[in-house]
């Protein structure tokens, strides 16, 4: 849910305190046209900017939409003033949110290649204040939101394996987490994916492995009857899903869905 005091930090910070750009008299239509090929996304966002300043939204695209050049994503229709004093926000979101969608678009697409099975899942390496819009963006994409926060999940990482150990920092949490709270554990070698899953792991994590190292370590856990998911991770890009699609693993994971990419080229237009 995007909520009016989120809105209220988006356009504070756009507008600022005195306003004159804006100060166009009567009313307007507008319209969010797509400039180039993608998946939209982010328009529920920009809908409630639109609502919160009082102008109406009178149509707008299902998050998920592929758009074409010159197709219009939404329009609105209100005050001159309020429809400018969105328009940059609303224009900012949605092409943020829509590079997002497009990319996992893209990612899951090249997964589809080699998998028909495999999920493609976001990371916690979202921008702060818009992790929400980052992860429903990610979905509108096709993809997995991953956990959204660190009460979804406990991941035991390698600086908790540093302070702990494998075994100990597992069943250290394990005593402090609900029956429902799943476990994921990190492991960086093929040696190490079944010591985590003889530890408690309900997922491992296969951490900055090759395709190859990745193929092995699921392998592995299949002969030896392992009961946990397998999660491949660490500096996967679009380029390479396909190769990671293709060990067997159950997720692939990557953090470039949300810190990399780029903005979908999108434009804001009033009048007829």
């Amino acid at each position: 849910m995007i909520t009016d005091a989120q809105v209220e930090r988006w356009l504070r910070e756009d507008v600022g305190h005195h306003d004159v750009t804006n100060h166009v008299p009567g009313e307007t239509t507008g319209r969010l046209v797509a400039k180039e090929a993608g998946v939209a996304a982010g328009l529920e966002a920009a809908e409630a900017v639109f609502d919160y300043l009082g102008v109406d939204v009178v149509g707008r695209l299902e998050e998920g939409t592929a758009v074409d050049p010159g197709d219009v994503a939404l329009r609105v229709e209100g005050p001159a003033r309020e429809v400018l004093r969105g328009e940059r926000v609303a224009v900012n979101l949605a092409g943020h949110a829509s590079g997002i969608a497009t990319r996992t678009r893209r990612a899951v697409d090249e997964a589809r290649t080699e998998s028909d099975d495999v999920r493609i899942a976001a990371t916690r390496k979202t921008t702060p204040g818009l992790r929400g819009l980052e992860k429903r963006a990610v979905v509108a994409g096709g993809g997995d939101t991953h956990r959204l926060d660190l009460s979804h999940m406990v991941m035991v990482k390698d600086n908790h394996v540093a302070e702990m150990g494998l075994e100990d920092a597992v069943a250290h949490f394990r005593e402090r987490t609900s029956f429902a709270t799943k476990i994921e554990v990190e492991v960086e070698t093929v040696e190490d994916a079944p010591r985590a899953v003889e530890a408690g792991a309900d997922v491992v994590l296969l951490d900055n492995m090759t395709p190859d190292e990745t193929a092995a370590a699921v392998e592995r856990l299949a002969e030896e009857g392992a009961d946990a998911l397998t999660e491949a991770s660490g500096g996967i890009t679009v380029d390479d899903v396909a190769a990671y699609a293709s060990t067997g693993v159950n997720v692939v994971s990557m953090g470039s869905l949300t810190h990399s990419a780029p903005s979908l080229d999108l434009s804001f237009r009033t009048g007829d």
